[in-house]
């Protein structure tokens, strides 16, 4: 759920965890004062890597841990057949 920032009149700005379909808030849960909701600067996102797949970040040990490596270099052998 996300975190929505709070300007009110009276106590300044707080946090509130709600779910998206959650109305916004008119009233302050401490004094009753009106509140505005304020736009997030801060999202959390880190992008790193060439590009933005979820494997992009993994080491080679966790690409290989299912022996089904694409550059066919894998040093894992749980995935290999038995003949």
């Amino acid at each position: 759920m996300p975190t929505y920032e709070y300007k009110c009149e009276k106590c300044g700005v707080f946090e509130k965890v709600q779910p998206i379909t959650e109305t916004p808030l008119i009233s302050c849960p401490e004094c009753e004062g009106k509140v505005q909701r304020l736009i997030s600067k801060n999202v959390h996102v880190v992008y790193k890597g060439g590009g933005f797949y979820t494997t992009d970040n993994r080491s080679p040990d966790y690409k290989c841990s299912d022996g089904k490596c694409s550059d066919g270099k894998c040093s894992n052998d749980s995935g290999s057949k038995a003949s």
